[in-house]
């Protein structure tokens, strides 16, 4: 269930590549729709560092740093291009921007909780993410269709990942699936942002995915995992969001807090 950890040269080149530093520059909507799909990867990424010798067994060690890996490596091929639009660079944007600058989605906001509530948060971010990059492929924009490009295969590991730990759950102990119905209850209802038409989608018509065109696909998998595992999907409230328009989560500002804290403490700092 886990692959090796890597951290290569090439890909850091690849993300210069992908960035647009050949000379592409983003316009202003397209580096407004980079960060709403850049800060979902860096706020995710970061979230999931904080299993890092903690999770419930070694190879989940492992295994979440991989996955953390890829997202800070998504979140870095988009903030860079996102950047070209002003002249900022991936890490202004990651570090030097204040809460309401972010355009995450509540969904990767929500805590990591207990092991099940970072799966049930797993399961429906990484099944979303897969939908959308396949989608993104086809982009008119070359950049966000190579970045999807890459973020697919690497995407469809983390949706397989999280199936398997939903299943594993849901189907293990008295206590084990006690947590994973808890989880899905409490994270469920972060979901339906994910699949809202903001007005950005309609001027980048072509170039972005319009939200709500993957719910069919995003629900024909969800479905399918809920049915074997035995779970069902709750109803009893759906949040309000707004992560994109720079309204977020409780939570979001003590993250940042954290991740932010060494570049604006030892600005320009070089190791």
């Amino acid at each position: 269930m886990t692959r090796a950890v890597h951290i290569s040269v090439d890909e850091v080149e690849l993300a210069a590549e992908l960035s647009g530093e050949q000379g592409r520059v983003a316009t202003a909507d397209i580096a407004e729709y980079a960060l709403w799909l850049g800060d979902d990867a860096l706020v995710l990424a970061q979230q999931l560092g904080g299993w890092i010798a903690r999770a419930p067994e070694l190879e989940e060690d492992v295994a979440l740093a991989n996955i953390a890996l890829d997202q800070l490596g998504h979140a870095r091929s988009l903030l860079r291009y996102a950047g070209t639009a002003d002249g900022r660079s991936e890490d202004d944007l990651a570090y030097f921007r204040d809460e309401p600058a972010f355009r995450s989605a509540w969904l990767f906001e929500q805590p990591n909780g207990d092991f099940a509530h970072t799966i049930a948060r797993a399961l429906a971010a990484s099944v979303y993410q897969l939908a959308l990059y396949q989608a993104l492929q086809t982009s008119a924009d070359p950049v966000l269709a190579a970045v999807a490009g890459k973020a697919v295969k690497e995407v469809e590991y983390h949706r397989d990942h999280a199936i398997q730990w939903t299943l594993r759950l849901a189907g293990g102990t008295d206590e084990s699936r006690r947590r994973m119905v808890a989880a899905v209850d409490d994270v469920w209802p972060y979901v339906d942002e994910l699949f809202r038409d903001e007005p950005l989608i309609d001027r980048l018509e072509g170039i972005a995915v319009r939200p709500s065109s993957l719910r069919p696909a995003f629900d024909e998998v969800v479905d399918a995992v809920f049915a074997e595992a035995g779970l069902q999907a709750p109803t009893r409230f759906t949040a309000s969001g707004g992560g994109r328009r720079g309204a977020h989560f409780a939570t979001l500002g003590y993250l940042l807090a954290e991740m932010q804290v060494l570049a604006r403490q030892h600005p320009g700092a070089t190791w």
